[in-house]
């Protein structure tokens, strides 16, 4: 991989001394690289593949760093990431959405004759659209049925998934290839910090499914789960074939405050300026909610984050306060200890929805860095 000639001062990821203007989103490789290996590694001692979800980074070369250290492919949710993903030469894609609406489905049958792409569909009315469209393009689709595993957000009920399979598998235009679940971090009927119970549960919920389905004679190849907190465990469950986190590539609070991974490993942070000192125990910095996600309410359940991103080496610092251009930084002890013109690294609460701001993030390898779009990044639709 090339990197560009754009230096900067400093050689450590935790020096602010970039030459760049802020705020800015800035990956260190080095972090970046281990992180995809390290969750490859996991995927391969359980025999389990892996098969990313690219809505974390949204970026083309890291997709392909991870299929570089083994993945089998990738998942997006949107046909429009998809689109990108394969312009850029991705052949194994799961949309792992309804895709509804006879424009997206056009879209995905495109798409259909181009690359290997399994859909997902978590309704009847769904999968008929895409069966009617498998018939008439001549080309069927693959899909996998998703089943709610207690997140209560999409894919049919637990109880009622072998009886929808069956259908599925009785429609032309499409195959039945397998199911998948998103269950996050649920445990029995409600939400759990306890990251291995959830993923050995859902892989067991997912594999007894799986054998209920296949003494109906459906053709059941792949059982797919597991995210970022949960992946290693739901791996390690032998229930799954293939696991799909996506944060782990770069981190964030959320994978610190659970207790995955130390702040240290955390592979994205957002560089910002102090813009303004108005008292000593509180300054501005040039980063608001136009540079960080604010998708989890502050000091609320499971989290209970203090601010909506923490100052990397700095503990006394909370961004307390967002509004689109400012980012209100308050001292715990009363001085900040800030002027204005100082460079701050801060680690976003949620980094997958913090990089869809982003319209560029730069990769930091070793002494230089390179301006990469965020090819994928505000795809709706």
């Amino acid at each position: 991989m090339e990197f560009g000639e754009t230096e900067f001062n400093g050689t450590e990821f935790n020096k602010t001394e970039f030459n760049i203007e802020t705020p800015a989103v800035v990956v260190d490789m080095e972090k970046l690289r281990r992180n995809i290996k390290e969750m490859q590694d996991i995927a391969d001692r359980y025999g389990c593949n892996l098969r990313p979800h690219i809505k974390t980074h949204k970026i083309p070369l890291i997709a392909k760093l991870q299929l570089e250290a083994g993945a089998v492919g990738i998942t997006c949710a949107k046909i429009s990431e998809a689109e990108v993903m394969a312009d850029a030469g991705i052949d194994d894609i799961f949309i792992a959405y309804p895709i509804i609406g006879e424009s997206k489905i056009k879209r995905a049958s495109k798409l259909n004759k181009w690359i290997k792409l399994t859909a997902g569909v978590d309704s009847i009315e769904g999968a008929r659209a895409l069966a009617r469209e498998g018939v008439e393009s001549g080309k069927p689709f693959r899909v996998r049925l998703e089943v709610d595993t207690g997140l209560k957000r999409t894919g049919v009920p637990y109880e009622k998934a072998v009886d929808v399979a069956k259908e599925l598998s009785s429609m032309k235009g499409i195959e039945l290839c397998g199911i998948f679940t998103f269950k996050s971090l649920n445990l029995g009927k409600g939400t759990t910090g306890d990251r291995e119970a959830a993923g050995l549960e859902e892989g067991k919920l997912m594999k007894g499914l799986a054998e209920k389905m296949r003494a109906e004679g459906l053709n059941i190849e792949e059982i797919s789960g597991g995210s970022t907190p949960t992946g290693q465990f739901a791996a390690m469950s032998g229930g799954l074939t293939e696991i799909r986190p996506g944060t782990y590539v770069f981190y964030d609070m959320m994978g610190v405050k659970l207790g995955a991974v130390d702040m240290d490993r955390c592979a994205a942070a957002v560089l910002v300026t102090v813009v303004s000192v108005p008292e000593p125990g509180r300054a501005i910095i040039d980063g608001g909610s136009k540079t960080f996600a604010t998708d989890f309410a502050l000091n609320s359940p499971p989290y209970f984050f203090e601010g909506y991103a923490s100052v990397v080496g700095n503990d006394d610092l909370v961004l307390e306060r967002v509004n689109e251009e400012h980012g209100m930084l308050k001292s715990k002890a009363g001085k900040t200890g800030l002027k204005v013109g100082d460079k701050l690294l801060l680690i976003p609460n949620h980094i997958c929805t913090t990089v869809n701001l982003h319209d560029f993030v730069y990769l930091k390898d070793g002494d230089r860095l390179e301006k990469v779009d965020v090819s994928a990044r505000g795809k709706l639709y």
